[in-house]
């Protein structure tokens, strides 16, 4: 494959895991991707889709658990995962600097996601030469 070709993608996930496909979807296209020798800069989840980034997440011994993949994901192939901070909020999924600020019992982020701002998103669709998004449909 010629180098020209070759692409820095940033995935943006909308949709929840167990409500739509599009976690599953993203996670199937990067793996496709890093495959082919493209790069992924970054994976941010805005809306629904930060629920992917829940440590509380406890599904069914039979289905797949979609964080915990995501995660092992990440981490493989050193890739940001970042959560919408103002999504992140309104869906009560926390890191310890939002539980100290909101004084609240837990926190409850998903290693290695982190929770960030609008201006990650920016960034990202600065950096990258794509920008995918992966939604809930309708």
């Amino acid at each position: 494959m010629a180098a020209d070709s070759l692409h820095n993608f940033t995935l943006v996930i909308t949709g929840a895991p167990y409500s739509s496909q599009a976690p599953q979807t993203a996670l199937s296209f990067a793996r496709a991707a890093l495959a082919k020798g493209h790069t992924l800069d970054r994976v941010f989840l805005y809306g629904d889709g930060v629920h992917l980034a829940s440590a509380l997440c406890a599904p069914p011994s039979d289905e797949p658990h979609w964080p915990a993949q995501w995660a092992a994901f990440l981490k493989d192939n050193a890739v940001p995962g970042v959560a919408c901070i103002a999504s992140a909020l309104r869906r009560g999924l926390v890191n310890d600097a939002e539980q100290k600020r909101y004084e609240l019992p837990a926190c409850n982020l998903l290693e290695p996601f982190m929770i960030a701002g609008l201006g990650e998103w920016v960034e990202a669709t600065m950096a990258s030469s794509r920008v995918i998004y992966f939604h809930a449909g309708a």
